[in-house]
C-alpha cells in the first residue's frame, strides 16, 4: 500500500496475517494480536506478503506513549468494535502491552537521524555508513515511499503540530524551534500535511480543549 496519511488518530489491530509498516515512527513488523497506534496526520507505507492481512482500525482519542503493542484477546476487541468503537478503544488501551517490533536496518537508522538531527547532511551520513548518497536516497524511498528530504520536512512539521496546543510564543518562534527557515516555510509544510494553517490548527485545538473541559 503506497504511503498515505490519516487526518485522525487511530489504532490498527492486526487480526490475521501481517505486514511491515514504514511510517513516521520508523519501520515495524506487525503480526496477529499486535497493535500500531497512529497519531493524527502521520503517514506510512505498508508492505504486505502474499497472504495479506486483516486489520481493524479503531478511532483513538488519547495521547499515547506506546507506538506498538500487543493484546491477549484481539477477537474480544473486534467483537466489541462491531457495537461500540469507543468501548473497543478503551478495552484496547486497558489491555495493551508494549512490544518492540522496530526494524533497525540502515533505512531505519536514516529515518531516526532525519527526525532528530538539526544539522543533518545526507552525504556525511552516507559516508559514515559506507554507502553512496545516491544509493541511500533510492533505498530510502523504496523502504519508506518518500525521499529523505521530504521525510525530514514532514518530521519537522509534525513536531511543530505537536507543540501547537500548548505553544504560547509566536509562529515565527515555533518555526525556528522546529527547524524551519521562517514562518512561511513552516506554514507551507503544515498545510501540505493537514490542509490547515498553523493558526487554524491552534484555534481548533483550543476549541476542542474547551469542549473537553465542559
Amino acid at each position: 500500500m503506497a504511503r498515505h496519511r490519516h487526518a485522525e488518530a487511530y489504532a490498527a489491530l492486526v487480526l490475521a496475517g501481517g505486514y511491515v509498516e514504514a511510517g513516521d515512527s520508523g519501520r515495524v513488523r506487525v503480526l496477529p494480536g499486535q497493535v500500531l497506534i497512529h497519531g493524527a496526520h502521520q503517514a506510512h507505507r505498508d508492505q504486505f506478503s502474499d497472504v495479506g492481512a486483516v486489520v481493524l482500525n479503531i478511532p483513538w482519542f488519547d495521547r499515547f506513549d506506546v507506538a506498538t503493542g500487543s493484546v491477549a484477546d484481539p477477537d474480544a476487541i473486534a467483537r466489541l468494535a462491531e457495537q461500540d468503537a469507543t468501548g473497543a478503544a478503551l478495552l484496547l488501551r486497558e489491555t495493551l502491552t508494549p512490544v518492540d517490533a522496530q526494524l533497525a536496518e540502515w533505512p531505519d537508522k536514516l529515518a531516526a537521524a532525519l527526525a532528530c538531527s538539526a544539522d543533518f547532511r545526507l552525504d556525511n551520513w552516507a559516508e559514515t555508513m559506507g554507502l553512496a548518497p545516491q544509493s541511500v536516497s533510492r533505498g530510502f524511498r523504496r523502504a519508506y515511499g518518500v525521499s529523505p528530504k521530504r521525510y525530514r520536512v514532514e518530521q519537522r512539521a509534525l513536531r511543530a503540530i505537536g507543540h501547537l496546543p500548548t505553544w504560547r510564543g509566536t509562529l515565527a518562534a515555533l518555526a525556528a524551534e522546529s527547524g524551519f527557515a521562517d514562518q512561511a516555510h513552516l506554514a507551507r509544510a503544515v498545510v501540505a500535511l493537514t490542509g490547515r494553517t498553523p493558526f487554524q490548527l491552534k484555534v481548533k485545538s483550543v476549541q476542542e480543549g474547551a469542549r473537553a473541559s465542559r
